[in-house]
């Protein structure tokens, strides 16, 4: 008998030991694959920075920290040499080397899906190995922030991932096979719109992980997310919406942080001859599209309130703004005033283009990627309605909106997008440029936005080496984006997380990424 609950005992200790080392947490939205260069998704990237290192990282305040490659700089105006980590393992035990960074750059052209990942290697022309631990990256012209879109480089294993094509990457990743990094964390399982598992990896070059196992629970409801943190099913939960904020704030067992994010809410409006969701009131195809006339854009304009969609439709989990960028990323445009509201101008504005009695669309937005983002949408929906513009809600899985507004099937959206590198080029670059393939910018401007003024300002400020006449540069294209009116800037996200409040603790992020690395358990 003393063997028997001695047994029992130790096995106890065990559970409760390795109970101890897991972190399960509860996020919103999950990868869309496990191969990193699928999508450029930011619950994509998030997930996987567990299992696959970058070469330079982005820090809790996005600036920039060595990776996987320790060093940096320009040897000329198109040519950047990266000084690589010695002494890394992939999860299988084989060296990382630089054949594995060219292998990596090469392979996101071939395998990218509905949210290309090309906008980070854009500008890399050629990459040279010198030796195993230092490459040459060729640019297409001068590439001052080379670095910044590298954030988002993330190095596979050239061997576990050589051969694979577009149409063979996700289940090679997915299964596990080809899911080979050199990150702090190991690829265990994924269950897609379910479980991510992964394991510590104790071969890893940096800091010891506390956790021997990370479990991503994708809840994407909100109330099942928190009533399973209540119930202690949860370590940690993602993006708690605003409405259950003050009471999960009086729970003696939960601890709860929020942080402004550069994650910002935006309007595109199709600019092309033929706009597919954009009819008369009763549904018959109109002679021109009216979101052409800028009048049209002005008045959808006025016609929001960012006020109330920052205090009411997201519950103060938000901030008004004027700009696709946040006040913190460089060129950003001081001089620009907030964004009025006035829908009697708005009214006047369509009676003087011609659509006095309006017009109707089909509005299409997120309803599971950003905290707000179906509140918000159906709020501008009602917005609009009452200057005249019938506006139906769309609101959408992120996994069906992205595809279906690649594809060009939406006439007015909305979606959120953070500027992660703190640059403003790689927010305009990819969504005011017009789409112009050879030159690799504008990937994200889908609508036939085009105007030559903003492609010279964004191409200049791509090649400008002078930080001053950069910030400059920038800072016209955000005004130029006022002017023209192409996308309208709505509300900056706001995001919460709540907390077993004596497990875990967490350093929080303005990308809003939830990573395991920064969040530790409570001594």
């Amino acid at each position: 008998m003393r063997r028997i609950l001695l047994g029992l005992a130790v096995t106890g200790a065990l559970m409760t030991s390795v109970s101890a080392q897991t972190l399960t947490i509860g996020v919103r939205g999950g990868p869309d694959s496990i191969d990193p260069h699928f999508t450029a998704t930011g619950t994509h990237a998030e997930a996987l920075k567990h299992v696959f290192d970058t070469l330079v990282w982005s820090g809790d305040g996005l600036e920039l920290e060595p990776r996987l490659a320790e060093s940096w700089k320009a040897l000329n105006d198109t040519t950047w040499e990266f000084k690589l980590r010695k002494g890394v393992k992939f999860h299988d035990g084989s060296d990382f080397t630089a054949e594995d960074v060219k292998f990596s750059i090469e392979r996101i052209p071939v395998v990218s899906g509905p949210n290309p990942t090309t906008i980070y290697t854009r500008r890399v022309k050629e990459v040279k190995i010198v030796d195993p631990h230092t490459v040459h990256v060729i640019t297409d012209g001068p590439a001052p922030i080379l670095a910044n879109d590298f954030i988002r480089l993330f190095i596979v294993s050239s061997k576990a991932a050589a051969g694979l094509t577009k149409e063979t990457a996700n289940e090679a990743f997915n299964s596990g096979k080809a899911a080979v990094g050199t990150g702090p964390y190991k690829f265990v399982s994924w269950q897609p719109k379910g479980d991510l598992v992964l394991d510590r990896f104790d071969g890893y070059w940096g800091p010891k992980e506390p956790w021997a196992r990370h479990v991503r629970k994708e809840v994407p409801n909100d109330a099942a997310r928190v009533a399973q943190l209540k119930a202690g099913q949860l370590d940690l939960i993602t993006r708690v919406p605003a409405t259950d904020l003050a009471s999960l704030k009086r729970d003696p067992k939960l601890n709860v942080q929020t942080i402004e994010t550069v994650y910002v809410f935006n309007v595109e409006l199709d600019m092309r001859d033929k706009a597919p969701t954009v009819t008369a009131k009763d549904g018959a195809a109109l002679d021109k599209n009216p979101l052409q006339d800028t009048r049209v854009r002005e008045a959808l304009d006025l016609a929001i309130d960012r006020k109330a969609l920052a205090e009411i439709a997201m519950e103060g989990l938000g901030a008004p703004v004027n700009q696709l960028v946040t006040p913190s990323i460089f060129g950003y445009n001081k001089a620009l005033g907030p964004r009025k509201y006035d829908p009697a101008a708005a009214k006047k504005l369509l009676a003087d283009a011609g659509y006095p009695n309006g017009f109707k669309l089909q509005f299409s937005f997120t309803s599971d990627r950003l905290p707000g983002d179906r509140q918000v949408g159906t709020s501008i929906a009602q917005m609009w309605a009452a200057i005249g513009v019938d506006a139906t809600p769309n609101a959408q899985p992120a996994a069906v909106f992205f595809p279906a507004r690649t594809r060009g099937e939406y006439s007015v959206a909305m979606s959120g997008w953070g500027t992660l590198t703190g640059e403003a080029h790689y927010t305009l670059s990819s969504i005011a440029h017009s789409n112009d393939r050879e030159r690799r910018m504008g990937a994200f401007n889908v609508l036939g936005y085009k105007n030559p003024v903003m492609d010279k300002l964004l191409q200049d400020a791509g090649n400008e080496m002078d930080e001053g006449k950069r910030r400059k540069q920038l800072e016209d294209a955000n005004a130029l984006v006022e002017t023209d009116r192409p996308r309208l800037p709505i509300v900056a996200v706001g995001s919460a997380w709540a907390m077993q409040k004596d497990k875990v603790t967490i350093k929080a992020r303005v990308d809003e990424d939830t990573l395991a690395m920064n969040i530790k358990p409570v001594k």
